[in-house]
């Protein structure tokens, strides 16, 4: 399988060939599978230290995301595809636990495109990333990537997803913690991850597709609030809308509400603007 470097590269080179929004735009109906495979301890361990996840021999509730990231990233590369892959904007995910996933468990990881509706700014794509084990779901992902067409794309702001919203957080939402972000952060998540997006790499390649400096990954903002619930081995589901982008470098705050069933939680940027917010499931006690 193509690494994610290489399907970004394919993906500038078809993404001026699609049209987004086009009457008639089908999905294609590939599902890639990923045969069984163990988990790499190390790339486990830099994942864990950069997101701020401990050692508690649970794998972390985003990790199976970050192991479909190539196989989704070859699928929205491919010709078949019918969205632009330069210039999508992560707008939402979901994730669910069936059960407690295990570092040396082996998973078989598929990837397929599930919905394409239009949005008030352009047209979403659904992607859903399933792990399983002897045939048994225990794990999945559903994420809304937006294609903005009719404005100007990489503007960097990230507009409300058209599937129903999370409930609404509090806007009294305590902070608990505030995380001073280094300016090579994107460089160090895009290490482990996969996911080297130019937009989270340096300020001038950030800049070529409209932001002003380089901006962290959603899925790292996502995993650090999770590592920030001190039990992330007893979240069984998290609902994270991103808002607007997290410049690099910078300082974030890290506000929440916990009770014995979940935790609402929020991002936001020391003026008081929220880049995300979410909520969570979690087993009982």
């Amino acid at each position: 399988m193509p690494s994610p470097i290489a399907s970004l590269v394919r993906g500038a080179v078809t993404s001026p060939f699609k049209q987004a929004g086009r009457p008639g735009a089908e999905l294609p109906a590939t599902r890639l599978t990923l045969p069984p495979a163990p988990v790499e301890p190390g790339r486990l361990a830099a994942y864990s230290r950069i997101c701020g996840f401990s050692e508690s021999g649970a794998l972390p509730l985003t990790y199976p995301h970050v192991l479909g990231f190539a196989p989704a990233m070859r699928l929205m590369t491919d010709r078949a595809f019918p969205l632009p892959v330069v210039g999508l904007v992560h707008t939402w995910i979901e994730i669910t636990r069936h059960r407690i996933p295990k570092p040396q468990d082996a998973f078989e990881l598929s990837v397929y495109a599930d919905e394409l509706r239009p949005h008030r700014r352009g047209t979403e794509v659904t992607m859903v990333t399933e792990a399983r084990l002897a045939g048994e779901l225990v794990w999945e992902s559903r994420s809304g990537y937006l294609s903005r067409h009719g404005t100007q794309q990489g503007t960097g702001s990230m507009p409300p997803p058209t599937l129903p919203p999370s409930p609404t957080t509090p806007a009294t939402l305590p902070v608990v913690a505030e995380w001073p972000l280094a300016a090579d952060l994107g460089r160090r998540y895009g290490a482990v991850s996969g996911d080297r997006n130019p937009i989270h790499l340096y300020p001038l390649t950030a800049r070529l597709l409209g932001f002003p400096r380089a901006i962290a990954h959603g899925m790292w903002t996502v995993a650090r609030c999770l590592a920030e619930t001190g039990e992330p081995g007893r979240v069984r589901h998290v609902r994270a809308d991103f808002r607007a982008p997290v410049l690099l470098p910078s300082t974030v705050t890290y506000a929440s509400d916990t009770t014995r069933t979940g935790n609402a939680f929020e991002l936001r940027d020391v003026t008081g603007r929220v880049h995300l917010t979410g909520r969570t499931a979690q087993d009982r006690p």
